[in-house]
């Protein structure tokens, strides 16, 4: 086993990672940036170095600077986390050349199944099901020719993308051309790669994942689904393990776990991945993508399954054999996870960056709370503005939601915006509630459902902070100091 892992990432994945790490008895190295020095997973770790500016395209993304504070610490090997480098291919080749253990698969793996064309071609080698679509990257001119041939809509998107970024809806040929060249753009600017390539849109479609593990023997098993069909701007961000159509036709966990396996075993995958599949209203599945890492959304997994991904993925990455066989899978009970991020869900879900004046965690049976923040800290603009992930476990879905709907009830931050409100919202819709999910259920919610209104007390606090805000600003020989004072009160009260 190793004796000490560098952990080359950020936030609450840091975070996380170094917590398993010290239960393992394992010393931890962070890397951090400039806006990262007071960050908390600089704070839990054993070691510290700092690798450059707040830009991640000088310190997070910077292979070499990364492997050069391993080896002036002494790291054996090097936990990813999610984000930045750990869907690198030549990052995970450099620490194999340099004779660091990447806690991934490897970079072969990668390159199979990180470029999304390429995945198709490897799914398709492994018998998988793919939604019509081109398996290289295209020209205007190809796609216009594959749009008129299978009719639209259709969806552009970017062969290095995820995310969301560089992917376009069209549904006309005369939206075409500007979708292709904004798609294209922005996967240049994201990913330095505006190489696009083209699917048929599935309406209306669940969005399900199958969590894979195999070691480096060949010995490769899946730990069943989750459900991550509430998405904004084709991000995730409610997720749920069982997924609830999947806990009415428990046959489709046996058909896509089977076909995800067989997926990763065509790339000659080996450590922890995600093979993800979009679901059509006849519960057809097909093969949307692999992601060669851990995903953000792995508690729900461990609380159904009561098993620790990072610790089955740093043991595999030291050479162990994986004990676990398929028939040893159990899932019980019903789990759900949140990302809560700083960003308001009401004004396009702009980020909201700033000073947290106040946090309340949510605490009690069946919460789990992987985060990365404190009162007093800043959030930084750099960075994607996820502060954590709030994950409940029950005996059954129903009891789960109820559950996550107190624990929302109890996490208060103030200072922010965060989506804490929108999230109670969604849980209790009735559409949510029934399991009727699909991926563009968030703008459909938006389309026949108001913002909440602040409750009464709070509207009083507006209005007064109104008032007094007016009269501070007009001349008058009457200190402004309490005014202000008021009015930071009714905001911080607003922002709750």
């Amino acid at each position: 086993m190793f004796r000490k892992v560098l952990v080359a990432n950020r936030g609450e994945i840091a975070v996380r990672v170094i917590r398993t790490l010290r239960e393992m008895g394992i010393s931890s190295v962070a890397v951090f940036s400039d806006a990262d020095r007071t960050s908390l997973h600089v704070r839990m770790a054993d070691e510290a170095e700092h690798i450059g500016p707040a830009p991640s395209s000088e310190s997070y993304l910077r292979i070499d600077r990364i492997l050069d504070a391993a080896r002036r610490h002494g790291a054996e090997a090097i936990h990813p986390g999610y984000g930045f480098l750990s869907e690198n291919a030549d990052f995970a080749a450099a620490c194999e050349d340099t004779g660091i253990v990447f806690i991934g698969p490897s970079a072969a793996s990668i390159r199979a199944m990180g470029s999304k064309t390429a995945a198709r071609r490897t799914a398709i080698a492994g018998g998988a099901p793919v939604v019509p679509g081109t398996d290289r990257s295209i020209t205007f001119e190809e796609t216009r020719a594959f749009a008129a041939t299978h009719g639209y809509p259709v969806l552009l998107k970017a062969v290095s993308g995820g995310g969301g970024k560089g992917m376009r809806r069209v549904d006309r040929e005369s939206d075409l051309e500007s979708a292709f060249r904004n798609a294209a753009s922005e996967a240049e600017r994201a990913f330095r790669d505006p190489a696009l390539y083209v699917e048929k849109l599935i309406e209306r479609p669940r969005h399900i994942e199958i969590q894979v593990l195999g070691d480096r023997y060949g010995h490769m098993i899946h730990l069943g689904e989750r459900e991550c069909s509430i998405q904004r701007r084709h991000q995730k961000v409610i997720e749920e393990c069982p997924s609830p159509l999947v806990a009415q036709h428990p046959e489709l966990r046996r058909a896509m776990g089977e076909a995800a396996v067989r997926a990763a075993c065509a790339a000659g995958y080996y450590n922890a991945g995600t093979v993800e599949f979009l679901v059509d209203r006849d519960r057809r599945f097909y093969f949307l993508e692999m992601n060669t890492r851990l995903q953000v959304e792995h508690p729900i997994t461990e609380l159904a399954t009561g098993l620790d991904l990072v610790r089955l993925q740093v043991e595999i990455a030291a050479g162990g054999h994986l004990t676990i066989r398929q028939d040893d899978v159990r899932w019980t009970g019903s789990a759900i996870e949140c990302r809560i991020y700083a960003e308001d869900p009401y004004n396009n879900f702009l980020p909201s960056p700033g000073r947290l004046t106040r946090l309340t965690r949510p605490l009690g049976p069946g919460i789990r709370l992987d985060g990365c923040v404190y009162e007093g800290w800043t959030v930084p603009m750099e960075y994607d503005p996820l502060l954590a992930k709030l994950a409940v476990w029950a005996g059954t879905r129903e009891e789960a939601i109820g559950r996550m709907l107190r624990a929302l009830r109890e996490y208060e931050v103030g200072g922010i915006r965060t989506n804490i409100g929108f999230f109670r919202q969604i849980l209790e819709d009735p559409e949510f509630r029934a399991g009727n999910l699909h991926t563009g259920f968030i703008d459909e919610f938006f389309a026949r459902t108001a913002p909440p209104a602040p409750p009464p007390e709070l509207a009083a606090v507006a209005a007064l902070a109104a008032a007094l805000h007016a009269a501070a600003s007009a001349p008058s020989p009457a200190p402004a100091a309490p005014a202000s004072r008021w009015l930071e009160a009714g905001r911080s009260e607003l922002l709750r």
